[in-house]
């Protein structure tokens, strides 16, 4: 009898891993929030898309196909929300399928012998005087709205931030049509250089990669875009939209140093300073979390729980990539098969020789001194407008009290924005990630719910409008 893997999430990660899993006899069930498979990496429409802003779209074409040959033996539930998981008695995973703003949802539970959590990351942005203004939006919507729908935020953008992820954002801007006057990168030359060239050799196995990188650059060259190093934007102007900005040189732990300020007008503001992974499935689960705060997993990309793998963005920031390579162990192992399998055997040398090149991405994390650039009316938690000040009054509090004096983290977006933020500016974990309820759920549709959260679930009409 093969084996059933559930697998949450469709990017790189959970496509490769589907694969992988059909390829060993498996049965896989695929749940993914998206209207299309993909991830962030590969985003798109089919109509308004320029391919030049996807990168081994080949490699999607033949991992999407590989779902459709796979006929009876894959089943693919798109903007499924996964909103609970639970693990004594076996795998079970509880879904609501639908739109998430729909008047009705249905209800799925799917038992596996296997699950892989394929959740990925969002991306961070830090708080900045002014972010709060129509205009700025993250780098990662920014990139979206191109990839998806053929738009860019508007005029003239400076794209800000830290990490190789503003290269492609500002392309992707560029190709649907819009303006960079700037990319703005806090890390400095020196430590660009002490980070991604140490032992250049261990960057040969993933020269693609560098190739990518190149190819960004290359572009900014030639639109003549400025590419601003050991900088930062620290202030954002206008009255009822974004009208300028305050770039600023920043030291090596990204204090803004006096007297270097200078403005420059735009009209949006793209915001990326890393990734968050979204642990919150895998926390629910009970899987063990690293004191980096990603999930861990041993070499066949197993977590601490019995049945239960992990792969891509969730287990460490690597890129598309890394999260391929992983995603094919997790659904390789899932689907019961060993690592001393011959098949994957070329996939595990390309595993470790792509996380040789992800550790490189370490030299562009967050260091502690962007709080310089705050004020104490700067806006933290958005879903809930508490300012800095309000963060500091109940700095030493704990956790639960800190969300209850001061209600960060309890709006709509349930920490994800703020959660990180906080924890650094007070010095001491939130735990945000872990939730009871993964995801937005009506009251009037757990009502409907079998007392067993059973797939029979019927449908739930447009009357109850609460929300947990």
């Amino acid at each position: 009898m093969s084996r059933r893997v559930v697998i949450v999430g469709a990017g790189p990660a959970g496509l490769a891993a589907a694969q992988a899993a059909l390829a060993h006899g498996a049965h896989v069930t695929l749940l993914d929030e998206g209207e299309r498979a993909g991830g962030q990496f590969w985003r798109h429409h089919d109509e308004l898309t320029d391919r030049r802003m996807q990168h081994q779209w080949a490699r999607f074409e033949r991992l999407h196909a590989a779902l459709e040959r796979a006929g009876d033996h894959a089943t693919v539930h798109r903007q499924a929300s996964v909103w609970r998981i639970e693990t004594e008695g076996g795998i079970r995973v509880h879904a609501l399928v639908g739109p998430a703003d729909a008047a009705a949802r249905t209800g799925l539970t799917v038992e596996a012998d296997a699950l892989v959590i394929a959740t990925g990351a969002h991306d961070r942005a830090l708080p900045v005087p002014g972010w709060t203004l129509p205009g700025v939006v993250t780098a990662g919507a920014a990139q979206a709205l191109a990839k998806r729908d053929g738009v860019t935020p508007g005029g003239r953008t400076v794209v800000a931030g830290a990490g190789p992820f503003l290269l492609p954002v500002a392309a992707s801007i560029a190709i649907a049509g819009g303006e960079v006057a700037e990319v703005v990168e806090a890390v400095g030359l020196r430590r660009l250089v002490r980070g991604w060239g140490r032992s250049p050799w261990q960057l040969a196995g993933a020269a693609g990669k560098a190739g990518e990188l190149a190819e960004y650059v290359g572009g900014l060259v030639r639109r003549r875009t400025p590419y601003r190093l050991g900088s930062a934007v620290t202030r954002i102007h206008g009255e009822r939209a974004v009208e300028a900005v305050t770039v600023q040189r920043v030291d090596a732990h990204w204090r803004p140093i006096a007297g270097t300020e200078r403005t420059v007008a735009c009209d949006s503001v793209a915001l990326g300073h890393g990734f968050t992974p979204r642990l919150e499935a895998a926390i629910q689960a009970g899987c063990r979390i690293s004191s980096a705060r990603f999930v861990e997993v041993d070499e066949r990309q197993a977590t601490s729980v019995a049945g239960i793998f992990a792969a891509g963005e969730v287990t460490g920031i690597a890129g598309a990539d890394a999260a391929l390579a992983e995603g094919e162990v997790a659904g390789f192992a899932a689907a019961g098969g060993t690592l001393d399998d011959a098949r994957i055997a070329a996939v595990l040398r390309a595993r470790r020789r792509l996380h040789a090149f992800a550790d490189r991405l370490a030299t562009h994390e967050v260091r502690r001194g962007w709080t310089a650039w705050l004020d104490d009316d700067t806006i933290i938690c958005r879903c809930e407008s508490v300012t800095r000040a309000r963060i500091a009054e109940y700095a030493d509090a704990s956790s639960r009290g800190l969300r209850l004096a001061t209600r960060a983290g309890l709006g709509a977006c349930q920490g994800r924005t703020c959660g990180r933020t906080v924890e650094q500016l007070v010095a001491a974990p939130v735990d945000f990630d872990a939730r009871p309820v993964l995801s937005s759920v009506r009251i009037g549709e757990l009502a409907a719910l079998a007392p067993n959260g059973g797939a029979s679930t019927p449908s739930v009409g447009p009357e109850p409008s609460g929300s947990v």
